[in-house]
């Protein structure tokens, strides 16, 4: 009698020459991915073009999906709707290689697809509140054409929001299959993240639907944690309302430094020292949460206390010292320069993390409308923004001459370039030598040393 082998080769060799073997399970694995598995990724703005294109490159054959003919046309010449570092090289190559195309009509695009993922990025409104319209109006449209496919949420929804899809989709009676695997993504490393995370959530209701779905994950070697629909859910609300806290937190530890003359730099590299808080924490002071990502899953949280009749105490203070903060971005600039009505102030940065393009819930929109309201004439420099983009805007594409003439620059997001600028050229063209660090991003010493006053947050300097 014969005995099955413990170990296959894949027919390619490692680095260094030497055949590569698979375990069992591995052989399964490497199986389930080299069938060219259908996938199709519905909604693609910046979570469904990466899904679409890393799950490309891992191998299946994928399908993006979305209504917006104009953002389908503009993905198969390789083009992504947003900048994310390596995503429009990432799509062409794809496309190139026949793993990955573009389609509008839901119907084609789900074709024989195994796995249909809901990645769209859930919009909220100026108030951070969620609106689901997108995703349950596709999930009406999955009901006719869904076939045996498994379904993966990966948009951002609220507890319980995965439940009513499933009644959504799929007549009483029938089985659903439907899993949650909350994104944990983030701009500008979107795409390293996807294929290097931390850990990846599945939650289904049902033994079967997580075994399939972990599968599908399987070419991606990091820890698998699985639970139900529900407590995948509210995994995703609690990571970022733990990151959120955190973000208070160093802020309000930052601006009692401010008061006694502590430096919350040092303080910050103090804390993540300790094993117990950990060298990752988010315990530097600087800028408030702003994008609505954060905020959004804090007002989900709000929402569920209430319903509930829980109070939610530590949230509601998150909230309002994050409010607070970006708020007195503006009163601090103030006591630095006086009356800022007009004053020029230069804002260096303006989207809504460096290294994206998106200017969703920018902090400093927010900071410019507030400038503005006092008085205050605004110049902004941003090569990430197009003029037509802020076409109410002052915009330059030249730091040096956004700055000429100015009383201020106030630095809002952390673009390495601010660090490396000739602050002898800055102090001549502006008026009045001052740069607001709002990311603590430069070192003051430097920046003093050109005569130019220096001020940052939770840096011990009173203004």
């Amino acid at each position: 009698m014969s005995l099955c082998p413990r170990y296959w080769s894949t027919g390619e060799e490692s680095s260094n020459g030497v055949p590569c073997y698979l375990s069992v399970i591995e052989k399964k694995r490497y199986d389930f991915r080299t069938e060219h598995v259908g996938v199709c990724v519905i909604g693609l703005w910046h979570l469904g073009c990466v899904y679409a294109a890393c799950l490309a490159k891992l191998g299946y054959r994928v399908t993006g999906m979305d209504e917006n003919e104009t953002v389908v046309s503009s993905l198969r010449k390789g083009r992504a709707p947003l900048f994310e570092p390596g995503l429009d090289e990432l799509i062409s190559e794809q496309i190139a290689a026949g793993n990955l195309r573009f389609e509008s009509d839901i119907k084609t695009g789900v074709g024989e697809a195994r796995f249909v993922i809901i990645a769209f990025d859930t919009p909220v409104d100026e108030h951070d509140k969620v609106d689901l319209s997108i995703v349950l109006g596709t999930a009406k449209r999955l009901k006719n054409v869904i076939g045996q496919s498994t379904v993966v949420v990966s948009s951002q929804v609220p507890v319980g929001t995965c439940e009513v899809i499933e009644k959504t989709i799929w007549d009483v009676g029938c089985p659903p299959s439907l899993a949650y695997v909350p994104e944990n993504l983030r701009l500008g490393q979107a795409i390293d993240r996807f294929m290097h995370p931390d850990m990846i959530v599945i939650g289904a209701n049902d033994a079967t639907v997580l075994a399939r779905v972990q599968e599908l994950f399987s070419p991606i070697r990091t820890k698998i944690i699985e639970m139900n629909l529900r407590s995948a859910e509210m995994t995703k609300h609690a990571i970022n309302c733990f990151l959120a806290t955190s973000i208070s937190y160093a802020n309000e530890i930052g601006n009692m430094c401010d008061l006694v003359g502590a430096d919350g730099l040092r303080v910050a590299d103090a804390l993540r020292s300790d094993s117990r808080i950990g060298s990752k924490a988010l315990v530097r002071p600087g800028l408030g949460f702003a994008g609505g990502t954060l905020a959004r899953d804090l007002r989900i949280l709000q929402e569920v206390g209430e319903k509930y009749h829980y109070e939610t105490t530590l949230i509601d203070g998150v909230l309002q010292v994050n409010e607070r903060q970006n708020a007195s971005i503006v009163e601090r600039l103030q006591r630095a320069v006086g009356n800022i009505g007009g004053k020029r102030i230069c804002i260096f940065g303006l989207t809504y993390k460096a290294g994206t393009s998106t200017l969703r819930r920018s902090a400093a929109l927010e900071i410019i409308g507030r400038l503005r309201s006092e008085g205050a004439s605004v110049h902004v420099y941003d090569t990430r923004i197009s003029r037509s983009e802020v076409s109410d805007l002052i915009l330059f594409d030249n730091p040096y001459l956004a700055c000429e003439g100015a009383d201020a620059i106030v630095i809002v997001n952390d673009l390495p370039e601010f660090a490396n600028l000739d602050f002898k050229k800055i102090k001549s063209a502006m008026k009045s030598p001052l740069i607001f660090d709002t990311q603590n991003l430069l070192d003051p010493t430097v920046v003093a040393d050109k005569g130019i006053r220096y001020m940052g947050l939770g840096r011990g300097a009173k203004f």
